[in-house]
């Protein structure tokens, strides 16, 4: 069966199956000539993220394009020297970031913009429904452990119209950012709103202290730090371009890479489709039933001609395959989400040896990530009941802040 399934997979692709691999857009497999290679290529802006890899983006290539600089073991290593404790998981592994570890190491004030005037614009929302969601996105923020007394969460829609320091500043990133440079950066078009044409006026505005004066008390010298995932590079590469012209200091970026849906890292996750993620809301049994069901089998004994509606595991076509050659990491969705919530280091590693072997099974991987995922979620949630309409009001009301501030 799994032959013929091959074959037919090979007549209708015209390419013989790879496991590590979906199928290619046959639109792209027709070009043969010298363009064929970038049509092929990751594609990532602010509001899309595409590529044909069940690995994933190639961040090295994604680094290049954007001129950004890679957060090599060097620089790791000069930040564990410089706070006195292991660095983050997210920053070991090279995969992320963590705002709370941020404000927890160095005692510095966190500010973040919840941009509902963004999800207005783009979506197909009310302003309303925008905010409300600003405010269910706040409480997650707040479950996670920060800080009353450092943190400040904002609303786009409601800080714009109470801070003239915050206004002044958007005004100021629009008279020195042309129409056709922001057409450039982000692909307007003559048929977008006026609305989206301006927005990355008011992202760029938080990278600078003078529009949070209640915090910084009217300094104009305080550098930012934004940790952000990489498709967001775009609006802060402009906001590094203007700082200079306005007489500010140019932020600096942490990058993070992308969390995979649970089809694979070549698909995206999205809100309206449940089975595409994880998600904070989901029960036990709803966290066990997805990650045992993200792939129906524990190998590709399957429908070879439907693989993109299927997840991609790391395991081989057969058990005895899977024995001899062991799975592939570098593919598996279960071993990529360890690698975010799996704390232990040494774990994880033979977690990798185990299944690249052969000794540990695709299910078996996958009841290591249930083990991780359910307390996690778990503890979130029971944290989540506990952040009330007040508790969001006092994070997000304009105030100072304690820090140690030089």
């Amino acid at each position: 069966m799994l032959l013929s399934l091959k074959m037919s997979y090979k007549d209708a692709m015209g390419e013989d199956y790879k496991p590590d691999r979906p199928p290619a857009n046959p639109a792209l497999q027709s070009n043969s000539g010298p363009d064929a290679t970038e049509a092929e290529e990751d594609f990532v802006d602010p509001w899309t993220v595409q590529t044909s890899s069940a690995k994933g983006i190639d961040y090295d290539k994604l680094i290049v394009r954007f001129g950004s600089s890679k957060i090599d073991k060097e620089l790791i290593n000069r930040i564990e020297r410089a706070i006195g404790q292991r660095p983050h998981r997210f920053l070991r592994r090279g995969i992320f970031f963590s705002h709370r570890w941020l404000q927890d190491v160095f005692n510095v004030p966190l500010v973040i913009q919840m941009t509902d005037d963004e999800k207005y614009l783009w979506k197909d929302l009310t302003l309303d429904q925008a905010y409300g969601y600003t405010v269910e996105n706040a409480k997650d923020i707040i479950a996670c452990g920060f800080d009353v007394n450092k943190t400040f969460i904002f609303s786009d829609l409601d800080y714009m119209g109470s801070s003239p320091g915050f206004y002044r500043n958007v005004v100021k990133i629009q008279k020195h950012v042309t129409f056709n440079q922001v057409k450039g950066i982000f692909g307007f078009t003559d048929s977008d709103s006026i609305g989206k044409i301006s927005f990355p006026a008011i992202q760029a505005a938080p990278s600078f202290s003078t529009s949070f004066p209640q915090i910084f008390g009217g300094r104009a010298d305080v550098q930012c730090l934004i940790p952000c995932a990489i498709d967001q590079d775009p609006y802060f590469r402009m906001t590094r371009d203007v700082a200079p012209r306005i007489g500010y200091p140019k932020p600096a970026l942490l990058h993070s890479t992308f969390f995979p849906a649970l089809q694979g890292a070549q698909t995206k996750m999205s809100a309206s489709d449940p089975n595409s993620s994880i998600f904070l809301t989901d029960s036990a049994k709803q966290i066990k039933t997805k990650a045992c069901g993200h792939t129906d089998v524990s190998f590709h004994v399957l429908p070879l001609l439907q693989v993109n509606k299927h997840a991609f595991s790391g395991g081989r076509d057969t058990m005895e395959e899977h024995r001899q050659f062991g799975g592939d990491c570098d593919l598996d969705v279960s071993f990529m989400y360890l690698t975010f919530f799996l704390e232990d280091d040494d774990r994880l590693e033979q977690i990798r040896k185990d299944y690249s072997s052969g000794a540990m099974l695709t299910g078996e991987l996958k009841k290591e990530l249930i083990e991780v995922l359910q307390p996690l979620i778990a503890e979130h949630q029971a944290r989540r009941k506990e952040v009330t309409d007040e508790v969001v009001k006092e994070f997000m009301t304009p105030r100072k802040l304690s820090f140690d501030f030089q």
